[in-house]
């Protein structure tokens, strides 16, 4: 922190560099000999690609997980998925805490943008009830995988690989030690599971909802008309498109991927396949069998994404919700943006239309890149694309054969999405100071 201080960077900025410096210290760590299986150093760059798809909460991976990391990698890919999903900020703070140190007005001001909320009173107090309401949630997630994955792998070896994917699935990473049975096969060995699939979705779901989220249901227990404006759209919108995904997804696979399954393995299927694309990563059959309207599909869920404040990535729910509302407004020539008897504020628009209009361009920008320096079909690259930008994690089995160049783009994509695209702009963004100049105003066609 004294470092930043001495740089006088802004608050975004000091986001932005303490997610990389942990992305830098991960890759450090994972091209050691001792973070392979063969004992052999992993090449850098890998090492970066695969500690940034973690501390970014992503999950596309260069190596199987189980087979290529040893222990010590693997529990260094965990932590970096922890820290990810939490915030290194967060981080900082209970390492604060720990050593009772005060925590300063610069600090909670870095925590307010680091957890996105809108208040910084009581800042402390909320990241004490995410680092709890973490321990709970993926020490549940743990105990419930446990019940299944111990009778068939042992105490030991069960209780490890529960603790991994509890965490992964609720920081949204994707990433899954599975390869024993398979590489790259991640959870489709559990396709007709019910415990898995379940505890898999529902850590998904709480961990992309968002922390604020969170801390609104703890306070208004179950009276939606208490809960904040915030909070009402995250929700309904989350039940929408969890709910219209799996339909589509039946409609679109039903003499598809799942002909002739069980009603179970189609039920699940149908609900994991609404979930994961919105950045979890897992999946539980294979994403290169869906059909032509199924992986368009994802690829719409990729982009839309999870919540703001939550370990999730896309443009989130509730930039998707302010364009609807602003298209449906402009349409009916209503000025005002109103959702649940409540007028959005007058900037809602314009930040929404800028994260989306960013983060679309940079997509098409890096698909236009990788198509022309590789062999991959538009298909495959758009796929990879949208889910490096969205932190998904799927990929249709390109990810292993990029070229350096491709490497870096996807990398720069996954951070990006991590910190926000809007963020990036501003971390990019040279400093200026505004004129106080106000325009002549003219008239434009628009449509």
């Amino acid at each position: 922190m004294f470092i930043f201080k001495r740089l006088k960077l802004s608050y975004t900025q000091i986001i932005a560099l303490g997610t990389l410096v942990i992305i830098l210290i991960g890759s450090i760590l994972l091209s050691f000999p001792i973070a392979s299986r063969s004992g052999e150093a992993t090449p850098f760059l890998n090492s970066f690609f695969t500690a940034a798809s973690a501390t970014c909460v992503t999950g596309l991976v260069i190596y199987d997980t189980y087979t290529h990391w040893s222990i010590f990698g693997q529990i260094v890919i965990l932590s970096l998925i922890q820290i990810g999903g939490l915030g290194f900020m967060t981080i900082v703070t209970l390492f604060s805490m720990f050593l009772r140190r005060k925590i300063g007005l610069r600090e909670r001001r870095l925590l307010m943008e680091s957890a996105n909320t809108m208040r910084i009173g009581g800042i402390v107090l909320l990241i004490k009830k995410i680092s709890i309401g973490t321990l709970i949630f993926e020490g549940i997630g743990t105990i419930l995988l446990a019940i299944r994955f111990c009778p068939e792998m042992g105490l030991k070896a069960g209780i490890y690989n529960a603790l991994f994917h509890s965490v992964s699935a609720f920081c949204n990473a994707g990433f899954d030690i599975m390869g024993k049975y398979g590489q790259f096969t991640s959870l489709t060995r559990y396709s007709n599971d019910i415990i898995v699939n379940l505890t898999i979705m529902i850590l998904i779901i709480i961990g992309g909802i968002g922390f604020l989220v969170w801390d609104d249901i703890a306070k208004n227990r179950f009276y939606f008309r208490k809960y904040q404006l915030h909070t009402k759209i995250v929700l309904t919108t989350t039940v929408i498109l969890i709910t219209c995904g799996a339909l589509l997804f039946y409609i679109l696979e039903m003499n598809g991927i799942f002909y002739k399954k069980s009603i179970t393995e189609i039920i699940l299927g149908c609900l994991f396949q609404s979930v994961t694309p919105r950045t979890a990563g897992f999946n539980t059959i294979n994403i290169s069998n869906l059909s032509e309207s199924g992986i368009f599909l994802t690829m719409i869920l990729m982009i839309i994404g999870g919540s703001p404040g939550s370990t999730a990535g896309g443009i989130k729910t509730t930039t998707l919700v302010v364009l609807i509302i602003a298209s449906i407004s402009s349409a009916m020539h209503i000025t005002d943006l109103t959702i649940f008897k409540k007028r959005l504020e007058d900037n809602a628009l314009k930040r929404a239309s800028s994260i989306t209009v960013i983060y679309m361009f940079t997509a098409l920008v890096s698909t236009i890149v990788i198509c022309a320096t590789q062999t991959f079909s538009l298909k495959e690259v758009l796929f990879e694309v949208f889910s490096a930008a969205g932190t998904v994690g799927l990929s249709l089995g390109i990810t292993p054969h990029l070229n350096n160049l491709s490497k870096l783009i996807i990398i720069f994509l996954m951070y990006g999405g991590k910190v926000g695209s809007l963020s990036m702009a501003l971390v990019l963004a040279e400093k200026r100071e505004i004129v106080p100049l106000s325009r002549p105003v003219e008239k434009i066609i628009i449509g």
